[in-house]
């Protein structure tokens, strides 16, 4: 279960969302779909991660990624969250073919405060975090206190390879 350190709770965010593309303008997917996140007033963007370019992870016959990571405030509940990401991606042509696989945008929910939930459409927190240097990385530039499962992200992140991950 995720907590917040004073330092983390301060700056104000409750959720943490992940971003990545690897079709088209992959930077500006990523910047285009934050700003539609946030367009309405019910998610706030509290702090955003540099841009990382990143090895394909899981299918790896494919072109490479932007990732990024924003911290939110919202009021919005976790799975209206993740509708709202849902439509983003649809909105910005998303196409679910294969798992894995090739996409304009992925907006995928990390964490939503101290909240465990196990549901058919959503886990939280995101159970592969900690596997992941493109997930880590990011977090690393907005919440590296945080702490899921007991570590801290920085502890997390040390505990990967991140070879395939660079900030741009």
């Amino acid at each position: 279960m995720p907590h917040q350190k004073e330092d983390d709770a301060a700056r104000g965010f409750n959720c943490i969302i992940a971003l990545g593309s690897n079709l088209g303008d992959k930077a500006a997917n990523i910047a285009a779909a934050i700003a539609r996140l946030t367009a309405a007033d019910d998610v706030t963007l509290v702090e955003r991660s540099r841009d990382y370019a990143t090895e394909p992870w899981g299918k790896t016959d494919q072109d490479w990624f932007v990732n990024a990571a924003v911290a939110v405030r919202t009021a919005l509940d976790p799975h209206a969250l993740l509708q709202r990401c849902q439509q983003i991606e649809c909105e910005m042509g998303r196409v679910h073919t294969e798992k894995w696989g090739p996409r304009i945008i992925d907006l995928d929910l990390l964490i939503y405060g101290d909240e465990a939930i196990n549901t058919p459409d959503l886990v939280l927190p995101h159970p592969y975090i900690g596997e992941r240097a493109f997930v880590l990385a990011p977090l690393m530039d907005i919440a590296p206190e945080l702490e899921i499962g007991g570590r801290t992200v920085r502890e997390l992140y040390e505990r990967i390879d991140a070879e395939g991950v660079r900030a741009i």
